[in-house]
């Protein structure tokens, strides 16, 4: 059997196809070739049109068939993999009713502070997990509350995720993993939250039927199997927000393991056993893809950082327009750790949870004019990036987290020697470096999803180790006394 990964990223979508056999990939195509465009129509506001990674999803899987590396008409299975807390509103036709709210959208910070506050930060706390914050429940409040018009159209909200299952089935589906990372899910009652649908007024008819996250989401329909080349009938057995599933992907699935993603944002996963929180809220904790198969509670403990590859792309389009980003990683690569002072702060993408919903926005610090070369501007902002997860990382350990490896696939920001260096040791953790991506972990998802697999970890059980990159002494003590100058930095501003 062949099984297909979509990964529904920010910047663009990538789709895989898997041998179910050798759990490897045959062949993997990504659309568009350059970053997707995000539209921001005020500061802090971030949009895209669903229809536009519908389109990007149906190119990149005609690329894909297109190697002519596999039969189409051998994929068994499909998983979707997505940007997490996006907002998508369809009416009754299922037609979309305005763009996306995603996730990196700071407009609801104040609704769902407010609401942590009403409804009482105990409860929300103990019940949600989290706050309201600026999550996919308080961006469908400020729809209602500042375009009634259009709230009052909508029949049923979903994911981005759910979006593209509902665009090859026809059918709208949701779990307890994906309600859950838009705050709508309480934990001790194991259903929809009451106290919040009450709260913001929502009925709960809005609410997708919802399924297990391993379960059939629906049948891929006669008209779009023609349009893509594959059969009628596939079923779509397995959906999960990006960060969920790129945990699956690394096989990190129970308490005490650890995943890493450096893309457009930066994040690591922790997975626990415990219905547990931050009295700030300032990490998140959402239900795994394995919550409660089985009865066990696997809570996956999430710290983000919006500006990670966002603040590359940004990098290179203003100082390295003409390189590559190899090349880029290269140019870093001769700077020494410190970048001669140079201190950049990654916060300029929306407002950082970790730093309790502010907007610093991003900064350079200590730019010498004599000195600094656009060499040091590509080694700063990439230690930058390892010094901000390193913060998060002290307030995960506040939270019982204690690191002893984390696992990443070889991709994105890891493909650079100077990151994984710089976020191997100021952290002093090593990490594991694997042969996986996220449409990879859909694909298996998906395998699982359909009973081919007899468990997730079976989905998993070929997962290729590539490197281990350990800290070493000497570069500890560098990277903390650079880090040190760092966070000294950074708590001046959150003063302001």
């Amino acid at each position: 059997m062949l099984l297909l990964g979509i990964d529904i990223g920010t910047s663009s979508i990538k789709a895989s196809v898997v041998d179910a056999d050798t759990q490897q990939v045959i062949a993997s195509a990504q659309y568009p070739d350059i970053e997707a465009p995000i539209s921001s129509p005020q500061a802090g506001w971030a949009e895209q049109d669903p229809e536009m990674w519908w389109n990007n999803t149906v190119e990149a899987i005609k690329r894909v068939s297109a190697s002519g590396s596999f039969n189409p008409q051998d994929i068994g299975a499909i998983g979707i993999a997505y940007q997490m807390h996006g907002l998508v509103m369809v009416d009754k036709n299922k037609n979309v009713l305005r763009p996306s709210i995603i996730w990196c959208d700071s407009r609801a910070v104040q609704i769902g502070e407010k609401a942590f506050s009403d409804i009482g930060e105990e409860k929300c706390l103990n019940q949600l997990l989290n706050s309201p914050g600026n999550f996919t429940a308080s961006k469908l409040a400020w729809v209602k509350a500042n375009e009634p018009h259009i709230f009052e159209q909508c029949d049923k909200i979903m994911l981005p995720g759910d979006y593209i299952a509902m665009k090859l089935t026809d059918e709208i589906t949701s779990s307890n993993s994906g309600l859950s990372e838009g705050i709508f899910w309480d934990f001790r009652t194991n259903a929809v939250s009451k106290d919040l649908l009450n709260y913001y007024g929502f009925d709960e008819s809005i609410i997708p039927e919802i399924k297990p996250v391993f379960s059939e989401h629906g049948k891929v329909t006669n008209n779009i199997a023609d349009l893509l080349g594959i059969k009628a009938g596939v079923p779509v057995t397995y959906k999960a927000g990006d960060q969920p599933n790129n945990a699956l992907s690394l096989d990190v699935l129970n308490p005490g393991e650890i995943a890493a993603t450096a893309g457009t944002s930066g994040v690591v996963y922790a997975v626990s056993d415990q219905i547990s929180f931050d009295s700030q809220s300032r990490i998140n904790s959402f239900a795994h893809v394995n919550h409660q198969i089985g009865g066990e509670n696997r809570v996956g403990i999430l710290l983000c950082i919006n500006g990670t590859g966002i603040l590359n792309r940004w990098v290179k389009d203003n100082f390295g327009k003409n390189l590559s980003y190899p090349e880029m990683n290269n140019q870093a690569a001769q700077v020494a750790i410190g970048s001669n002072g140079l201190l950049v702060m990654p916060f300029g993408n929306g407002a950082e949870r970790m730093l309790n919903n502010r907007m610093l926005g991003a900064s350079f610090h200590n730019l010498d004019f004599n000195t600094h070369s656009q060499a040091h501007i590509f080694r700063a902002s990439q230690e930058g990036i390892a010094f901000s997860l390193n913060y998060g990382f002290g307030i995960m350990q506040a939270n019982g987290v204690e690191p002893k490896v984390i696992r990443a696939g070889k991709a994105n920001m890891f493909l650079s020697d100077v990151f994984s260096n710089a976020l191997v040791n100021v952290t002093n953790t090593p990490i594991e470096l694997y042969d996986t991506d996220g449409a990879k972990g859909a694909a298996l998802g998906a395998g699982y999803g359909v009973q081919y697999y007899s468990t997730p970890k079976e989905a998993m059980s070929k997962l290729i180790k590539l490197k281990v990159i350990e800290p070493t002494a000497q570069d500890v003590a560098a990277y903390q006394d650079v880090y040190q100058g760092w966070k000294t930095i950074l708590e001046k501003l959150m003063q302001n």
